[in-house]
C-alpha cells in the first residue's frame, strides 16, 4: 500500500541547517580575518542566540547543530510514543501497559550493561552511529510486522522505553563530552531547547498524521528521522575534532574504559548521589500526577453527580482539564527554556537551579495534604511540571559535566535508563499498597511531603560534591 506523506514540516530544519551554514562561513572568515587589539566578533547568529543564553565566538553554529539533533530526535520519540499508546491501549489494554511499564525496568538491567560493553570496543561516534542505526532498523521490523497484521503492542510498548531512556541518555552524554563545565552551563538551556520544540512539534504532528495514515506509516518517518540525526552528529563530531586540541581529539576517537556503569555508580558518592535523586524524582512526580488524577476524579464526581447516565460528561470534564492543564505546562516550560533557565543557572548555578524543584513540590504536596483545592493544585502542579521540563532537566544533564568521559556516556545511561525506570516501579508499589491499605489523598500527598524532604536533603548533599567536583 503506498501512502503519500505531506513532509513540508521539515523546512523548519532546513531552515535551521542553512543558519547553521551561515555561521559556520561567518567563523571561517572571522578566524582568516583576526582584528587586533579588539575584542573577538561574534557573528549574527550568536548574537541573536543571546536572546535564549550567552554564546561566545565560534559556538553558534555547534550549539545549533546539537539542538537541532535533538530538536530530531525528540521529534522521532514523540511520533513513536503517539503509535505506542494506539497500539498497546487498542490490542491489551491499560493493565497490560502498566505491567510493561515494569517490565523494562528489569530489561534495562540486561540491556545497560551491553550497552557499556559496545562503549569499550568503539568510540563515541561509532557508538552513536551504532545504537541510533540499529533503533532505526527496528523500526524497519516494527513496520513490516505491522502492515502483515501482527500483533505487537506488548513488544513495541517495551522498545520505545528502552529507545527513550537510552537513545537520548547517549545523546545528552554525547553533548556533555563536547562541552568544558562552563560551556555547559552557558549551552545546554540552548540545546535543551531544541529538545522542548522537538517534543512540541512532535506532539503535534502525530496526531494528525495518525489519522491520515495509520500508525505504522509513523514508524517510517521517525526511522528516517533517526538517519538524520546520524549525519547531524557525525558533523558535530568532525567539527569538535577541528576546533579541539589534539589530545582532545584523540581521546574521542578512543573506545571507553573497561568499567561498566553500575560499578562507576557504586563507586563514586557523587554519581550514586544523582541516580538517587533520579529514583526520588520520579517517586514524587509519577505519584504527584496519580494524586491530581484522584482530585480530579473527585471533581468531576461533584460537578456530575449520579449514575453511568453522567459517564459522558465526566470523561469530558477529565479530559478538558488535562488538555487544559498539558497546555500550559508544555507553554510555561518552553517560555521558561527559552528565556529563563540560562538566566537562572547563571545566578544559582546548577546546585542551587536543583533545589527549585523540591521546594516546589514542598508546597504544592503541604497544600494537597492540607486542603485539596483543584483550582490551587492546578497552578501548583504547572508550576512544578513547567520547572521540570525545563530547568529541573537542564541541571541534571549539567551534573555530568565535570565527570569522566566512561561515567558521561556509561554512569548516565544507566542512570537516565535503570534508575529512572526503577522509580516508577517504585511508584506503582507504593500506589498497589496505599490503594489496598485505603490511602486517603492526604495521606498520599503527606507520603510525598516526607519524600520530598527527603529529595531536598539528597540535592543538598549533591551541591556540595558538585562544588568537589568543580573545584570551587
Amino acid at each position: 500500500m503506498e501512502v503519500a506523506v505531506d513532509v513540508g514540516w521539515i523546512c523548519p530544519c532546513a531552515a535551521a541547517v542553512q543558519a547553521v551554514e551561515y555561521a559556520k562561513a561567518r567563523e571561517g572568515r572571522l578566524n582568516e580575518q583576526p582584528v587586533e587589539g579588539s575584542a573577538p566578533e561574534r557573528s549574527r547568529l550568536e548574537k541573536l542566540l543571546g536572546l535564549i543564553t550567552k554564546v561566545e565566538r565560534g559556538e553558534g553554529a555547534g550549539a545549533l547543530l546539537l539542538a537541532l539533533n535533538f530538536f530530531l530526535l525528540l521529534s522521532a520519540y514523540y511520533l513513536l510514543k503517539t503509535v505506542r499508546e494506539a497500539l498497546i491501549l487498542t490490542e491489551s489494554g491499560a493493565e497490560v501497559k502498566t505491567y510493561s511499564a515494569a517490565g523494562q525496568a528489569l530489561l534495562l538491567l540486561a540491556i545497560v550493561p551491553l550497552f557499556g560493553m559496545l562503549a569499550s570496543k568503539v568510540n563515541r561516534i561509532q557508538l552513536i552511529q551504532a545504537v541510533t542505526l540499529f533503533f532505526a532498523s527496528n523500526l524497519v521490523v516494527f513496520y513490516v510486522l505491522g502492515e502483515a497484521g501482527v500483533h505487537e503492542g506488548v513488544v513495541y510498548f517495551l522498545w520505545v522505553g528502552i529507545f527513550n531512556t537510552l537513545g537520548i541518555a547517549q545523546f545528552w552524554a554525547f553533548a556533555n563530552d563536547l562541552y568544558d563545565p562552563a560551556q555547559g552551563k552557558r549551552l545546554f538551556p540552548l540545546i535543551g531547547l531544541g529538545a522542548s520544540l522537538g517534543a512540541w512539534v512532535g506532539a503535534v504532528l502525530s496526531g494528525r498524521l495518525i489519522a491520515r495514515l495509520g500508525p505504522y506509516p509513523l514508524m517510517m518517518i521517525a526511522a528516517g528521522l533517526l538517519v538524520v540525526c546520524v549525519l547531524v552528529s557525525r558533523s558535530i563530531h568532525q567539527r569538535a575534532a577541528r576546533s579541539h586540541t589534539p589530545e582532545e581529539s584523540a581521546a574521542a576517537e578512543k573506545p571507553l574504559g573497561k568499567e561498566d556503569g553500575f560499578s562507576l555508580i557504586m563507586n563514586d558518592r557523587y554519581l550514586l548521589l544523582i541516580a538517587v535523586v533520579t529514583v526520588l524524582l520520579n517517586i514524587i512526580n509519577t505519584s504527584g500526577e496519580f494524586i491530581l488524577g484522584k482530585i480530579v476524579m473527585e471533581a468531576a464526581a461533584q460537578a456530575f453527580p449520579g449514575g453511568s447516565e453522567v459517564f459522558e460528561a465526566r470523561e469530558k470534564f477529565v479530559g478538558a482539564f488535562y488538555g487544559d492543564y498539558f497546555g500550559w505546562a508544555n507553554l510555561l516550560g518552553l517560555l521558561l527554556q527559552s528565556f529563563a533557565v540560562s538566566r537562572i543557572i547563571g545566578v544559582i548555578g546548577v546546585g542551587g537551579a536543583l533545589m527549585v524543584g523540591p521546594m516546589l513540590a514542598m508546597a504544592g504536596y503541604s497544600l494537597m495534604a492540607w486542603a485539596p483545592a483543584l483550582g490551587v493544585i492546578r497552578v501548583l502542579k504547572i508550576l512544578d511540571n513547567s520547572n521540570d521540563y525545563s530547568l529541573q532537566k537542564t541541571a541534571m544533564q549539567a551534573l555530568f559535566l565535570p565527570t569522566s568521559r566512561e561515567a558521561k556516556y556509561k554512569a548516565k545511561t544507566a542512570i537516565d535508563a535503570f534508575f529512572m525506570r526503577l522509580g516508577d516501579m517504585t511508584q506503582a508499589g507504593i500506589v498497589y499498597v496505599g490503594t489496598a491499605m485505603s490511602m486517603s489523598i492526604a495521606m498520599f500527598s503527606g507520603l510525598n511531603v516526607l519524600l520530598t524532604v527527603c529529595w531536598m536533603g539528597t540535592v543538598w548533599r549533591l551541591r556540595k560534591e558538585l562544588r568537589l567536583k568543580m573545584g570551587e
